[in-house]
């Protein structure tokens, strides 16, 4: 009997689709509505793991929802990427994008590595910080096939401390004088998640909130070329190794959706409100897959040394964030 057809599947789908819909209800609270369901379906799970123990007989269902339903939300994300908008905007759009992406990497390997953080943790980090949170550490996860512990205190981190950097960024702007569209590029580049970057973008209007917006998503466009190179990397350093490096074809269809995507829109064929309907049962979908990486956190594990990641990701944040203020002006 195939693990499709047990109780026990359907029972862990379940419990994971549970704890996102109250993921969602607490986010409607005032306070919750900052941090999103995201980060509230990790933190659900991460007590229920460790005050009931890990639900044994459910794991098929708790892995398939942090396995494949997590690369079908990657696809779906790909919904979100207009890739005209970005075309349009040309070759400087993207050189920053992919300036922003390789500072990322070089401060968070720099200071990890000086702190003693694993390089398998530190790409996690990298990735969500300089291209697109979690649906990037959701990508590279699967590719280096890291420990869910990880993945979920990498998104977890990234939700929470972006979450704060988009709530601060409208003061800084204030304070600094920057004009709409400069801080628009500035928090577009800078902060980690979409929904941070337009948290953040719509603070001043649409003089703000587009360029915001086409910053983030030149960097969510470049999440195949990274997600490739990272494959190539892995593949030529583990040529000794048995052990294969997996290719991420679910993110050929994140570049698929994001062409289809693009044309429907263009041409009409799909309107605005469509798109957004399939980008939030991607981000839905997302939750639901976070919630079951969040299982696999055992509190009894963490020590002192869970304050390296966290502050590796504080340093290169803020440098990120003084970065892309100097490429920008």
């Amino acid at each position: 009997m195939t693990m499709y057809k047990t109780v026990e599947f359907y029972k862990g789908l379940l419990l994971m689709f549970f704890i996102t819909v109250l993921a969602y209800s607490l986010s409607l609270l005032p306070i919750l509505s900052l941090i999103g369901p995201l980060a509230i379906a990790i933190l659900i799970a991460v007590i229920y793991r460790n005050v009931f123990q890990y639900p044994e007989s459910l794991r098929s269902g708790i892995q398939f929802s942090s396995k494949i339903i997590l690369r079908i939300a990657i696809i779906l994300y790909g919904i979100r990427l207009n890739i005209k908008m970005i075309v349009d905007e040309g070759f400087p759009l993207l050189f920053r994008a992919s300036l922003v992406i390789l500072f990322t990497l070089f401060m968070t390997f720099l200071i990890g590595r000086m702190l003693g953080v694993d390089n398998r943790l530190l790409l996690l980090l990298a990735s969500g910080t300089g291209i697109c949170g979690a649906a990037a550490i959701g990508a590279v996860s699967s590719i280096l096939d890291s420990d869910e512990e990880d993945t979920a205190m990498a998104i977890g981190m990234i939700s929470c401390l972006g979450t704060l950097f988009a709530l601060v960024a409208p003061l800084i702007a204030s304070i600094t004088h920057m004009t709409p569209e400069i801080y628009g590029q500035w928090v577009g580049f800078s902060l980690h998640e979409i929904a941070q970057a337009l948290l953040a973008g719509s603070s001043f209007g649409n003089e703000s909130l587009t360029p915001a917006i086409l910053s983030k998503l030149s960097r969510v466009l470049l999440l195949f070329p990274v997600t490739i190179l990272i494959v190539m990397i892995l593949s030529f350093t583990n040529k000794e190794s048995k052990k294969k490096v997996s290719f991420p074809y679910f993110v050929l269809g994140f570049v698929a959706l994001s062409i289809i995507g693009t044309i429907f829109l263009e041409n009409g064929i799909m309107s605005l409100s469509f798109q957004s309907y399939v980008a939030s049962i991607a981000t839905f979908l997302l939750t639901v897959a976070m919630a079951a990486v969040g299982m696999s956190v055992d509190l009894k594990k963490f020590n002192r040394d869970a304050l390296k990641p966290i502050f590796t990701l504080l340093l290169t944040s803020v440098a990120l964030s003084l970065f892309v203020w100097i490429i920008v002006i």
